[in-house]
């Protein structure tokens, strides 16, 4: 069975991580290309930049964010295949984002939505 998991781009890679896939629209600030150890980047499953700037982790309004996400989510269908198409290539998959707020950020229910999607 495949596995996805969710890290901070910014902790070191480590083996347990597999095939990484950075999946946040900008590159996280003060990361160097070589640094991030980035086997592919996928914005297009990334929020809108609209939606992700107003946003802007602010828990009181998660279950709105987590709602309007899916719906992007659900309307940009090639590029969530291509990233589903990639979690069934490898055994073991790291989605990566930049954010600090591990409980409130898009990856979060990225994980889900794909999880979901591959049952």
């Amino acid at each position: 069975m495949n596995t996805v998991q969710i890290k901070r781009i910014y902790e070191p890679k480590d083996e347990s991580d597999g095939f990484r896939i950075l999946v946040d629209r900008l590159w996280p600030r003060g990361l160097k290309r070589e640094e991030a150890k980035v086997d592919e980047w996928l914005k297009g499953v990334a929020p809108s930049t609209d939606l992700r700037k107003w946003f802007d982790h602010d828990p009181e309004k998660w279950e709105e964010f987590r709602q309007d996400y899916t719906f992007e989510l659900r309307h940009c269908m090639s590029a969530v295949h291509d990233l589903v198409d990639k979690v069934k290539k490898h055994k073991k998959v790291t989605l990566l984002y930049a954010a600090q707020d591990e409980k409130y950020n898009h990856v979060v229910v990225l994980e889900k939505f794909i999880n979901n999607l591959l049952q």
